[in-house]
């Protein structure tokens, strides 16, 4: 069972199955396997996304200028993850939001040594505002939290998606879920995992990931005590 883990949140996964912004049940269900998780006495990070906000690629798409709208992004974050915090707190988890950016009235800053030390008092820190800087998307902030950490493992949870598959299993009923992939394979076969800046990081730090389903029920808990589970990116 591992020790210390960063668990990766996407803003898609907070909506459930509306089409837009925070579900509350779903915050719920996500805060209850945190709480399972914590119960072990497992040391727990959490980057969140926000693209069920605001997506600042796609808003550069059409016009607008890429640093804005990423600015955008990482208070959409900000967002998420008070929400989390608030889904934690009422499950009786404690928790620290820790921003990238300085909103200081919501969150305290994110400081490395701090963020260790809440950790190690058994407190869930939830990483929000990305880098703080634009054109990274939060899977590099996720992979730099962790490495900062010292997490043993990335879990990037995914919703409704059971792990890597060699094609969309949306639109392909034949596409095949891989067990077991290097990060070598997911920039040359092109995987869509995360994106190249942050699988790079991970290959270069030795970091591995478990991509799983985080919308059936245990599945967290089956992750950070190592069971088999969705996909598992090794470095090799």
């Amino acid at each position: 069972m591992y020790k210390r883990v960063l668990l990766k949140i996407s803003g898609e996964a907070l909506k459930g199955d509306t089409a837009f912004g925070i579900d509350a049940p779903t915050v719920k269900g996500i805060a209850k396997q945190v709480k399972e998780i914590h119960a072990l006495g497992i040391e727990v990070g959490i980057v969140v996304g926000g693209g069920n906000i605001w997506r600042g690629k796609t808003a550069s798409e059409i016009g607008m200028d890429r640093s804005q709208a990423d600015y955008m992004g990482m208070l959409a974050t900000v967002m998420n993850g008070l929400a989390l915090q608030d889904a934690l707190e009422q499950a009786g988890v404690p928790t620290r939001v820790m921003n990238a950016l300085e909103i200081n009235k919501v969150s305290e800053p994110y400081i490395r040594r701090r963020a260790i030390r809440h950790l190690e008092k058994g407190r869930v820190c939830i990483f929000v505002g990305g880098t703080g800087n634009p054109y990274f998307s939060t899977d590099t902030a996720c992979v730099l939290r962790a490495t900062e950490i010292d997490a043993n493992i990335i879990l990037m949870a995914k919703n409704k998606t059971e792990g890597v598959y060699d094609d969309d299993p949306r639109k392909n009923p034949n596409a095949k879920l891989y067990e077991e992939l290097s990060f070598t394979e997911i920039l040359t076969k092109n995987l869509q995992v995360m994106d190249s800046t942050a699988a790079s990081l991970c290959k270069d730090n030795g970091l591995d990931i478990i991509v799983f389903n985080m919308n059936t029920e245990g599945n967290i808990v089956k992750a950070v005590k190592g069971e088999k589970i969705g996909t598992h990116v090794i470095c090799k």
